[in-house]
């Protein structure tokens, strides 16, 4: 495809809009053709309120399972809280057949295909923009969006055509977001909750439960 293309809310398996990520996708594809290895699509019901953004598929989580966070320590945290609260049903076993389903939740990325080192470039966050837009319109009911990370947050601000400097990220910070051509919500801020993250201390279990428990605070 290319940037003209109508964006659709998932990206084609054979996305080539950056050329840096197909590369690095083409060597994992024949080191392990038994991995998912393509752009991981959103998981959860189109009829959900509540969206949580991450950054980019983990290369062994999500990029070889092609479900986000699944098959690595952030989604072992992020399910685990999710099904605390009541938005998943059936039990998290770290495999895309595990059965579990999302109860008025939706996972998605800001870039859909994994990035060397785990960072995505400007360039790519930006070309990858158009499908988190398509994504965002098309979820009618959509209420509050959890973004984990600094980068999520930026990215959605701006998407949504917004100065970062006017809604500064913090945990657990809430913002009220719109846009003409996007739906109005509330935006919830979260520290990653990646293994890194937890075993510094800058996101403690109970921190990110309370992030969630904002979210739940403000759906209608």
């Amino acid at each position: 495809m290319t940037s003209e293309t109508p964006f659709p809310p998932e990206p084609p398996y054979e996305c080539n809009l950056c050329p840096r990520l197909v590369e690095f996708l083409d060597e994992h594809r024949a080191a392990h053709p038994d991995w998912f290895n393509g752009p991981v699509p959103s998981f959860g019901p189109d009829s959900a309120r509540f969206l949580v953004l991450g950054l980019a598929p983990g290369l062994q989580g999500a990029n070889k399972t092609g479900r986000p966070f699944t098959g690595d320590y952030a989604g072992d945290l992020l399910y685990a809280t999710l099904a605390k609260l009541g938005f998943t049903s059936g039990t998290y076993d770290a495999r895309p057949d595990d059965g579990l389903e999302l109860v008025d939740c939706m996972i998605s990325n800001s870039v859909r295909c994994v990035p060397p080192q785990n960072k995505p470039v400007g360039a790519e966050i930006n070309n990858c923009r158009g499908f988190l837009k398509a994504r965002l319109n098309a979820l009618p009911n959509l209420q509050v969006i959890l973004a984990l990370g600094r980068i999520a947050h930026d990215t959605l601000l701006r998407t949504y055509g917004l100065r970062l400097a006017a809604h500064p990220f913090g945990h657990n910070a809430v913002h009220s977001i719109t846009a003409e051509g996007l739906p109005s919500v509330t935006l919830v801020d979260s520290y990653h909750c990646s293994r890194y993250n937890t075993n510094t201390g800058r996101l403690t279990p109970q921190m990110f439960t309370a992030a969630i428990r904002t979210v739940k605070a403000n759906l209608k």
